[in-house]
């Protein structure tokens, strides 16, 4: 018998088209704390620089990161790559590979209006999900940021 237990989730990198307006959008919207400003990391042979060039090969010149935490110390790493390229607007979701993250908040209605007065697509209608034993609602949404979130309110009855 193994001694097996929950690994915690530590944090989570995504690729942004335009780092500033990520950092922005995250800390205004979403309240999550600024850790690291935006910072530019280039290939050479620094700790980063070395360690970078062994997870992304040789000739990725340089990109931009910056670090972020969620209210319940959940890490966001922004990562701007220069030439990044804007995936089209179709939600591929027959690609393997994560498709979405979901995060919870009370007022869902209110976080709605942020998101869109923020540049934010709600992609569909707020639902209420399992109605008989709790007052779980969600919706997906998508960023100008090309991010697919989906938002969860739980409040159990």
């Amino acid at each position: 018998m193994t001694n097996q237990y929950p690994i915690n989730f530590s944090h989570i990198g995504l690729s942004v088209p335009d780092i500033e307006r990520a950092v922005d959008f995250y800390s205004n919207v979403m309240g999550w704390y600024t850790i690291m400003t935006p910072a530019t990391v280039t290939e050479d042979d620094s700790a980063i620089g070395v360690m970078s060039t062994e997870v992304f090969g040789q000739g990725w010149g340089s990109y931009r990161i910056a670090h972020m935490t969620t209210g319940d110390g959940v890490g966001i790493e922004l990562f701007e790559f220069k030439d990044n390229q804007k995936p089209d607007d179709n939600f591929k979701f027959w690609e393997t590979g994560i498709f979405h993250y979901g995060v919870q908040d009370p007022d869902i209605e209110g976080l709605v209006k942020k998101i869109v007065a923020n540049g934010g697509k709600q992609r569909m209608p707020i639902k209420l999900i399992i109605p008989v034993k709790s007052r779980l609602r969600w919706f997906i949404w998508k960023t100008h940021l090309a991010t697919w979130l989906r938002f969860i309110r739980m409040l159990m009855i």
